[in-house]
């Protein structure tokens, strides 16, 4: 199984990247037998605005960009979502991205991981819904990580024991509903 864990920041000095790399360390660490995890960086992939002529419900990828996101996205099992809160919402990055694709997206379990003022819970709301909309399995499995603008101070982001248990608990829930 494969769990990818979609950075949704694009923003220099962003906190995304650290949270990114440390829940797959954490996973990593875990040592799951059966679950391989990878990060999705929208930074390094650079998706433009989607302005393409046909919907992507139509399910017809005619930008060459947005096939090879189509692949990569195909060859994910389950979705880790990283957004901070940007104005009581998620990240335009990851909006679009989201937006690319249709059927890559559906019936693949999604957990979400966010930060920010109120530790991204308005953002985690937002992304649901349209995670929702796109066919994605909402396994209710949510992050809302606390005193990140300190934590994204040092260069790694060190997780308590709580949180490492809420990554396995994550982890779990979405081998769960990836074996249904």
């Amino acid at each position: 199984m494969n769990i990818q864990i979609i950075v949704g920041s694009v923003r220099e000095g962003r906190a995304a990247i650290k949270v990114a790399e440390w829940i797959l360390n954490t996973i990593n660490a875990l040592e799951f037998h059966t679950v391989s995890a990878e990060i999705v960086d929208l930074k390094a992939w650079d998706l433009p605005i989607f302005a393409g002529p046909h919907s992507p419900m139509s399910g017809i990828y005619d930008q060459p960009k947005q096939q090879e996101w189509a692949d990569q996205i195909a060859k994910g099992h389950a979705f880790i979502f990283i957004s901070p809160e940007y104005n009581h919402g998620y990240s335009p990055a990851l909006k679009n991205a989201l937006d690319y694709l249709a059927k890559e997206w559906q019936g693949k379990p999604a957990a979400y991981v966010s930060y920010g003022a109120t530790n991204g819970s308005r953002s985690i709301d937002q992304i649901r819904q349209v995670g929702t909309q796109l066919g994605m399995i909402d396994t209710n499995s949510v992050f809302e990580m606390r005193d990140i603008f300190k934590r994204n101070q040092e260069d790694h982001i060190v997780g308590s024991d709580f949180e490492k248990q809420l990554i396995e608990k994550i982890v779990n829930t979405l081998i769960q509903y990836a074996n249904t």
